[in-house]
């Protein structure tokens, strides 16, 4: 089992600048933290390194602030540079022992294992801290990304004692499945970022862990 196990759990809101371009990133993180995201996963595919770090560090000040955790998507190096919680890693990313070397003992590092229970249980050997699965629903974010099925998450839960993370096209109407099906935390893009109120999304979603 993680040492992160009791905080791996809820809202995981995880960012898309494109999403939000009239509002800085950090204040609409901050709207989806005040509506109950638990977790903050920074997720900005651009090729500009002074942008990414200025955004990351403005999140990592707010994550900090209300004592929850920012992870670092695919970059190892940035989330080392600015001390981050952690880091998710995917398919083509850095190996995890690598990330783990490099960020220490204490650093959350979770994997996306898409639609592989073998994945998932090779994560968990290799040391991470959580897994994540999906894409559950067609999903906006990520149009051509492999679909999970659902009772994927049953199976996991039965096999791994890691956190499970959902992600995937999920809404507060389909994410009460998913959570009742085995996944610790539900992690979501568009359904807030896309949203006119984002904390008010974050609110709705929140409600399903309570």
């Amino acid at each position: 089992m993680s040492v992160h196990s009791h905080i791996l759990h809820g809202l995981y809101a995880v960012t898309d600048s494109s999403l939000i371009p009239d509002m800085p990133l950090a204040d609409a993180v901050a709207a989806a933290v005040r509506g109950g995201a638990r977790l903050v996963q920074y997720r900005d595919k651009s090729a500009d390194p002074a942008r990414r770090t200025y955004e990351a560090k403005a999140l990592l000040k707010l994550c900090r602030e209300h004592e929850i955790p920012l992870i670092i998507n695919d970059d190892v190096e940035l989330a080392a540079a600015l001390g981050a919680d952690g880091v998710h890693l995917g398919r083509e990313d850095a190996p995890l022992d690598e990330a783990r070397v490099r960020l220490g003992p204490r650093a959350i590092i979770g994997m996306s294992c898409y639609d592989s229970l073998k994945h998932a249980v090779a994560a968990q050997h290799a040391g991470a801290d959580y897994v994540a699965f999906g894409s559950f629903y067609p999903s906006l974010s990520k149009p051509r990304t492999v679909r999970a099925p659902l009772a994927l998450l049953a199976e996991a839960r039965q096999r791994l004692s890691v956190p499970i993370c959902a992600i995937g096209g999920i809404t507060p109407e389909n994410g009460a499945t998913l959570f009742a099906a085995g996944a610790d935390m539900l992690a979501v893009i568009s359904g807030l970022f896309g949203q006119a109120d984002i904390e008010a999304a974050a609110q709705r979603y929140a409600r399903l862990f309570k």
